[in-house]
């Protein structure tokens, strides 16, 4: 049974239409990259230049894609059986892949471990389902999700009613903003944030 506050943040929640994410954030690719049966993502940066790469493991192996583009710039079909799934590590790791080949990667998703909610200037995700299991992604930038209206301040900007949610967080940078669902990733870049000082 529902309290009539919690009845209220419920029908505010399935009320918010999805909306797309507000500038600066911009789409990496106009549709969602299908990725079946992933399992879960994380962040690393290029070694080169230090841009936001997204690390995907699913049952068909790791990837490794651009943040900025969406490219998928390292494939690895077969990964070592010890070291195919996080749940393998005790730190939900596994190894890297591509130019940051050597390193390991901490993912969240399917066996656990999370990404970051916040953003040094600001930006913080919040995951609802009041339509459980379907759960809904809302991005806000200094809005009150429980007090201002959708698209003043916070932004409903993913609904997973069709596919099982994995992950959703923003790279250590808060340059990238990804949510995985166990068929597909979906990014969104902007310029490097300053910290609020």
């Amino acid at each position: 049974m529902l309290t009539n506050y919690q009845q209220q943040l419920r029908d505010r929640f399935l009320a918010a239409p999805v909306l797309a994410a507000p500038p600066p954030w911009q789409p990496v690719l106009d549709r969602r990259t299908p990725i079946g049966g992933l399992q879960g993502i994380g962040f690393a940066a290029h070694p080169d230049d230090g841009h936001d790469l997204v690390m995907v493991v699913s049952q068909d192996g790791h990837g490794l894609f651009d943040a900025i583009t969406g490219e998928k710039i390292a494939r690895d079909r077969d990964p070592a059986p010890d070291t195919s799934t996080p749940d393998a590590s005790a730190d939900l790791t596994c190894p890297g892949l591509g130019p940051i080949a050597g390193t390991q990667v901490h993912i969240a998703g399917l066996f656990g471990g999370g990404l970051h909610h916040t953003t040094p200037d600001g930006w913080a995700l919040d995951i609802v389902s009041p339509e459980w299991p379907n759960d809904r992604i809302l991005l806000s930038a200094d809005g009150d999700i429980y007090k201002d209206p959708p698209g003043q301040g916070w932004w409903h900007i993913f609904h997973s009613n069709y596919s099982t949610f994995r992950a959703a967080g923003f790279s250590p940078s808060g340059s990238t903003l990804a949510i995985a669902t166990s068929s597909d990733l979906t990014l969104w870049t902007r310029p490097t944030p300053e910290s609020r000082t």
